[in-house]
C-alpha cells in the first residue's frame, strides 16, 4: 500500500531522486557539500523563485540534517517521509586540472512506494534514483501518477559506477522514455547509452519512443533541442570554469522554469530558443564558481540582459525542419 505525501504549499513543482552529501577532492584537500542532481534541480528551481517540494530518502545523521537545512534555506519544501534511511549517501567528487569531475559513490535509493497528494505543475526526476532499485520503482510509480496532469521532465544524468549492465541501464532508461514529456541529457549521456551514435540520431529515437522534446546538453557547444517538428541550436555561453559541479542541474533548473510558461505560449521555436538561452546562461554562472551553486533569479535576470549574451544573441535563425 502507497504512503500518501503531502507537501504543505502545494508547490508547482515536485522533484524526486536522490540527496547526497558530495565530498569534493581537490589540491586544497577535501570539502563536504551537499549534493545529488535531482536536490541540485530542487534547490536551483527554489533559486529562481520557483514554488518546489523535493521528495528523496536522508539519512536520520548529521548530513541528512545538512542537507534539509541547505535546501530548506533556499525556500525547498522537504516532508518527513524523506528521513527513511539511517546514514546519507555520498558521493566522491575527484577535480582535474580542467575543473572537471569524476565521481565515486556509496549510494543507497530505498523510497517507498508513495502517492502524492498534490499534483504539481511539473514532476521532475531523473539520475540514480531512475535506475537504481528498490526506490527506482517508487519514481516510475508516481511517474505514472501524475503523467495525466503533469510535465515530467527526465534527466538520466547517468552515473556507469551504479548502473550494472549497459544493456539493463538501457532497458530502464527507455522503459521510462514514453511516459516523459521532455528528457534532457548530456552528449556523454547519450554516447553511453547510445554508443557512437550521432546526436541527430539519438534525438530522434527518443521522439520515436514518446517523448515530446529532447534537449541534449553540449558543454561550451551549446545546447541542441529538438521536437517531432523542429530542432533548435542554441550557442553556449563563454565562460571561465571554476568547476563543472551542479552546471547541468542548474541548466535543468532553469529549463524548467522556462516551461512553466508553455500553458500561455505554447511550445514555439521562439519560444523554446529562448528557454535554451535562459538554461545555457544559468549553466554559465554556476561554472563560474566552485560546487554546485546555481544563480538566483535577480542574478540570472542580470546575465541575461548583460553584455556577454547580448554578444551570442546575433538574431540568427537557429531552427531547422
Amino acid at each position: 500500500m502507497n504512503t500518501p505525501v503531502a507537501f504543505p504549499g502545494s508547490p508547482d513543482v515536485i522533484v524526486v531522486g536522490e540527496a547526497l552529501i558530495d565530498m569534493v577532492v581537490s589540491t586544497g584537500g577535501v570539502t563536504e557539500h551537499p549534493g545529488g542532481s535531482p536536490a541540485n534541480v530542487a534547490y536551483g528551481l527554489a533559486r529562481l523563485g520557483i514554488d518546489t517540494g523535493f521528495l528523496t530518502a536522508l539519512g536520520r545523521d548529521d548530513r541528512g540534517d545538512a542537507i534539509r537545512a541547505h535546501l530548506n534555506g533556499a525556500g525547498v519544501e522537504t516532508v518527513s517521509e524523506s528521513r527513511s534511511i539511517d546514514a546519507t549517501s555520498t558521493a566522491k567528487a575527484t577535480l582535474g586540472r580542467d575543473g572537471s569531475a569524476s565521481y565515486s559513490f556509496d549510494v543507497t535509493w530505498p523510497l517507498a512506494p508513495v502517492t502524492l497528494t498534490h499534483q504539481p505543475k511539473v514532476l521532475h526526476t531523473g539520475s540514480i534514483a531512475s535506475f537504481l532499485a528498490p526506490g527506482a520503482a517508487s519514481v516510475r510509480g508516481l511517474i505514472e501518477d501524475c503523467k495525466a496532469a503533469a510535465t515530467i521532465t527526465y534527466d538520466p544524468n547517468i552515473r556507469p559506477e551504479l548502473l550494472g549492465s549497459h544493456q539493463e541501464a538501457l532497458a530502464i532508461f527507455e522503459d521510462l522514455v514514453p511516459l516523459t514529456d521532455v528528457v534532457k541529457l548530456s552528449d556523454e549521456d547519450a554516447d553511453w547509452l547510445y554508443p557512437r551514435q550521432a546526436i541527430e540520431t539519438t534525438t530522434r529515437h527518443l521522439l520515436g519512443l514518446g517523448t515530446k522534446l529532447v534537449v541534449v546538453t553540449q558543454g561550451a557547444g551549446g545546447s541542441l533541442l529538438k521536437t517531432p517538428e523542429y530542432q533548435i541550436s542554441v550557442p553556449g555561453v563563454p565562460s571561465v570554469v571554476a568547476d563543472t559541479i551542479g552546471a547541468g542541474d542548474s541548466y535543468m533548473a532553469a529549463f524548467i522554469l522556462g516551461l512553466l510558461t508553455k500553458d500561455i505560449y505554447g511550445w514555439t521555436p521562439d519560444v523554446l530558443e529562448n528557454v535554451g538561452r535562459m538554461a545555457s546562461a544559468a549553466a554559465a554562472i554556476t561554472v563560474r564558481r566552485p560546487g554546485a551553486n546555481p544563480p538566483s533569479g535577480n542574478e540570472l535576470r542580470d546575465f541575461l540582459a548583460s553584455p556577454t549574451m547580448a554578444a551570442i544573441s546575433d538574431g540568427k535563425n537557429r531552427h531547422t525542419l
